[in-house]
């Protein structure tokens, strides 16, 4: 097989096109100057990846090129039918070789003579262009490679027949490696592959390992059929030379006329630019070079590259890095195992891979270390996907310094990693942060989603602002994306427990025009925040509200309904409802009993108190840190000073779960008991704890110090 078979009607029209360019005026300037003795010199770097020819003499691109042509002929279809092809489809691959090598030889060009305006360059272009096509007209690039083994060519100089070989070898491995890329997608589809991959997902093979297995497969399908089709194209060419014999010269001598025939067709000159049409469009245009790159891009994502195997001495590195401690360092280790690979980005994120499912904690500090590799080629997402992996595991200092590092290096945080931020900073608390990456998403252009939403409601609320976070439930409402019942009950609750019995009447309004119904949660939240404000008749008129709508309380809705009494001392109305509750079959527990005890102590009824402290007993619950903050300041009051004392240890035991509130409340019932030496002892320890004492707590231990020391006991 050689070019000729491949130089149709078609093929000799292009070369026509092209020569005709050759009658410019500058046409004859160019072909003296090729014909110079003093070489071209075309030294760019290979390009595509192809390897250059060790010797450019050698005729290794065009047995390359033969078999690729044979095997595009062999798709085509039976020889006996090119007269049924069209002209287009004859000449697809021909067309597609030629643009391929204009577009490369024009690059060089560019590099070889960068002084060179536009029309010179097109000039010796089309010079070369036109003597490569001349070469397939004669049938003869095989003859010209082996009568350049002898003498030199005159046309060019040697550098610049060199080059053209290199050109043409990076063009056919090209156009082989797109052949093979569209076999391999048909071999990707055959029902054989796709019924081997079904039963590997039904043994339970997934992921990577699966689509491996599956390109494997597909491969050693195609080679099979390959291999198959050869011994067809064998046996048949064999046949065909034992039966027709003579009549085969007859017909090749009958082409040979026909070749010769359409050579000497004699075509009008062509004006303008040199136009490559292939598949129907136009790839003259410079924007053509951009979608190719486009093209090569998309085609590295759909025949990805596979990680390099890891043997040898390489192996025992990987296995000393993962059995590593994370305090080891693992500089030396790493430095040498990029040394015996030299790895690429597909090698790292594989090793990562195999790190993050073995030690995580080793995975973070090599992720760290792995950004400041050249071979890694870290970029934005490398950063953003660290950081976010540090941001779910509550890793707070670890995120802050991959994010000063990636600012260091010149990259702005982009959406993902302030995202990642604003996550972060609202599960721990941090408010600040919060807000930042909140406010520099807004600076980027990009409208929070309800995740980012919120996290930031939630960071508001953790921190005591719920107005700020009902503002940007507004905000949220305003663009139409509607709060989750978790924001409305999260806001409900803050309002609640700071006593804004406004801003959670707002919020529980809001929730029923949303379509969230009244549930016994929402109900208690409400008995709550009246009940704080000191309003005992509004948590009277939402706790009866609750039981129209078919809610039965629960302990601790009950329990808030009598603190809410207890704030006016009404005792008569909480007995009725405890007594009415009893009757519709509602059984106390902790916390009602709590707040009874509470009540039951500031009034000194110390018997009635102990009884219901054995009610929890009998229950088999633990009494709170309420109960015995309630028990102690009734015993210190009614002087009880040996069960004072008791309850003293117990809740000095418990110190660090006192808060500020607690730790007054303790003083001041030492000091109405007399007890001045131990309020001043558990004042220090409410300092220590970094409690700072109210105003009228100081004025009370001021004046237990101006009094005369007494023994310890009621004076």
């Amino acid at each position: 097989m050689n070019f000729r078979h491949l130089v149709s009607r078609q093929a000799v029209t292009n070369a026509s096109k092209i020569s005709a360019r050759l009658r410019s005026p500058y046409a004859h300037g160019f072909t003296s100057m090729a014909a110079d003795p003093v070489p071209l010199s075309f030294h760019s770097p290979s390009q595509g990846g192809s390897k250059p020819l060790k010797n450019p003499k050698c005729p290794k691109p065009i047995s390359s090129f033969n078999r690729y042509i044979h095997s595009a002929q062999a798709q085509v279809g039976d020889p006996k039918l090119d007269s049924e092809v069209s002209d287009e489809e004859e000449d697809g691959v021909i067309n597609e070789f030629l643009s391929r090598f204009v577009w490369i030889i024009r690059q060089k060009l560019n590099e070889a003579y960068p002084d060179c305006d536009k029309e010179t360059s097109d000039g010796m272009l089309m010079i070369i262009v036109q003597k490569v096509v001349s070469e397939m007209e004669k049938g003869g690039i095989e003859q010209m490679l082996s009568e350049s083994q002898s003498t030199p060519l005159q046309d060019f100089s040697e550098d610049l027949w060199k080059t053209v070989w290199e050109v043409s070898n990076m063009v056919l491995e090209d156009m082989k490696k797109e052949v093979k890329k569209e076999k391999m997608k048909g071999f990707l589809q055959e029902e054989e592959v796709k019924e081997m991959c079904r039963f590997a997902g039904e043994v339970g093979i997934r992921g990577d390992m699966l689509r491996e297995l599956r390109f494997k497969w597909a491969r050693e399908k195609m080679e099979e059929t390959e291999f198959y089709q050869s011994l067809e194209r064998l046996r048949e060419e064999d046949r065909k030379s034992q039966e027709e014999g003579e009549a085969a010269e007859g017909m090749q001598a009958e082409t040979t006329g026909e070749e010769e025939k359409s050579k000497v067709v004699s075509l009008p000159k062509r004006r303008g630019k040199i136009r490559y049409n292939i598949y129907g469009l136009d790839l003259s245009d410079s924007k053509w070079v951009d979608v190719a790159d486009k093209i090569h891009e998309a085609g590295e994502i759909i025949w990805p590259q596979e990680p390099k195997p890891i043997t040898g001495k390489c192996k025992l590195v990987t296995e000393r890095i993962i059995q590593s401690n994370v305090a080891d360092d693992l500089s030396p280790l790493l430095a040498e195992w990029v040394e015996l690979l030299q790895p690429s980005k597909i090698d790292w994120l594989n090793f990562l891979d195999r790190l993050r499912k073995q030690n995580t904690g080793l995975y973070f500090k090599v992720a760290e270390l792995v950004l400041n590799e050249k071979s890694f080629q870290t970029n934005i997402r490398d950063y953003s996907m660290l950081i976010d992996a540090h941001a779910k595991q509550n890793h707070l200092e670890d995120a802050e310094r991959i994010l000063k590092k990636m600012n260091e290096n010149g990259i702005q945080p982009d959406i993902l990693t302030a995202t990642s931020l604003v996550h972060m900073y609202s599960k721990v608390g941090n408010l600040d942060g919060a807000k930042e990456a909140f406010e520099s998403l807004r600076s980027q252009g990009f409208k929070p989603d309800i995740k980012v939403y919120n996290s930031m409601i939630m960071a508001y609320i953790n921190a005591g602002q719920p107005k700020l976070a009902e503002s940007l439930m507004r905000e949220m409402e305003a663009r139409d994306i509607r709060p989750t019942k978790e924001i409305f009950m999260a806001l409900l609750r803050s309002f609640s427990q700071s006593g804004d019995v406004v801003g959670a009447g707002r919020i529980a309004n809001i929730m029923q025009f949303a379509g969230f119904q009244p549930t016994l949660e929402s109900c208690t939240l409400l008995v709550e925040a009246y009940g704080k404000a000191g309003d005992p008749d509004q948590a009277r008129s939402n706790f009866d509200y609750m039981m129209k709508v078919g809610h039965r309380p629960d302990d601790r809705c009950t329990a808030s309904m009598l603190a809410a009494y207890e704030k006016k001392n009404l005792l008569d109305k909480a007995l009725n409802l405890l007594m009415q509750l009893e009757k519709d079959g509602f059984e106390p527990g902790v916390a009602t009993y709590s707040v009874l005890i509470d009540w039951l102590g500031k009034l000194q009824l110390v018997g009635e108190a102990e009884q219901l402290l054995g009610k929890i007993a009998e229950q088999g619950e633990t009494p709170p840190l309420k109960v015995h903050v309630s028990l102690f300041e009734m015993y210190a009051k009614a002087g009880v000073e040996k069960k004072a004392l008791q309850a003293l240890g117990v809740l000095e035991a418990k110190k660090e779960q006192l808060g500020s509130g607690e730790f007054e409340r303790i003083i001041n019932a030492l000091i109405d008991g007399g007890f001045k030496q131990e309020a001043h002892r558990i004042h220090g320890l409410m300092e220590a704890r970094g409690f700072v004492a109210s105003y009228s707590l100081n004025l009370a231990l001021a004046a237990s110090r101006l009094k005369r020391s007494g023994t310890r006991g009621p004076q």
